[in-house]
């Protein structure tokens, strides 16, 4: 369903409001970007290289600054200071490089460091590391592995790891496939489908948005360009050209 058909509910987790962002050098990077996504959705964010994806999960987060009133994330406003503190515990992101989120001696202490600098007790943010681990499919003894000698799989999982130990209601993936083989990949899927909450994907896998995302956008330029149904979406051969993607082999040649 559209943003235009939705509008704004209060179970709404994440909703843009004519969005946009300059960076210091004058580039737009985001430019009256408008949508909003339910509680327990998982949506796809498609677009060629440099269409915005990043900047957009960044806002999301409260990384890079805005105007208020132009996001929200589980009513929270990333520009507000006050709600700002309370969104390490409301959305995570994973980012492409799983390197560039493991950086702890050990699995566990780097899956710990989220609820510890939430707060928690060192028992509590033992438990809960514990549990996540075992969510994405790692076993205990994985925990005390070195993260940079695991494999890319591994890596992507204890990444992940780390971001649902804070328990967030929202997630965001930035190219969750990368750099992963098939089996990794299909590992992937499978995980993707049994996470809780909120899921808004970037990716440029659309084999993969057909496997776990029921609806997509289209970001081009900073504009969103589309929003619908993944599988009608990717099919439509012009619209897939026109913003530099590939319609996906399984729905080529459809009647």
């Amino acid at each position: 369903m559209g943003n235009a058909e939705r509008g704004t509910r209060s179970e709404d987790a994440l909703r843009t409001s004519s969005m946009n962002h300059r960076y210091a050098d004058g580039r737009v990077a985001l430019e009256d970007v408008s949508f909003t996504i339910g509680a327990g959705e998982c949506v796809a964010l498609v677009g060629p290289n440099g269409a915005g994806k990043t900047t957009l999960f960044l806002r999301l987060c409260g990384v890079l600054a805005g105007k208020s009133g132009e996001a929200s994330v589980c009513g929270l406003d990333p520009t507000d200071p006050t709600h700002r503190k309370q969104l390490p515990a409301t959305v995570g992101i994973v980012f492409q490089n799983s390197d560039d989120q493991l950086f702890s001696p050990t699995v566990l202490e780097d899956v710990c460091f989220g609820p510890l600098n939430l707060g928690l007790s060192v028992d509590e943010a033992r438990g809960r590391a514990a549990e996540a681990l075992a969510a994405v499919g790692l076993s205990p003894e994985a925990g005390e592995r070195v993260p940079f000698k695991l494999s890319g799989g591994d890596k992507r999982r204890a990444a992940l790891a780390g971001v649902l130990a804070m328990r967030p209601s929202v997630l965001l993936l930035d190219e969750p496939s990368a750099f992963l083989d098939p089996r990794g990949r299909r590992d992937l899927i499978e995980l993707i489908h049994k996470l809780p909450g909120t899921k808004l994907i970037a990716t440029h896998d659309l084999d993969l948005v057909l496997d776990v995302c029921p609806r997509v956008l289209v970001l081009d330029g900073g504009k969103l360009a589309a929003d619908g149904p993944s599988a009608e979406l990717l099919a439509n051969a012009d619209l897939m050209e026109q913003h530099g993607l590939e319609v996906p082999h399984r729905l080529r040649n459809r009647v």
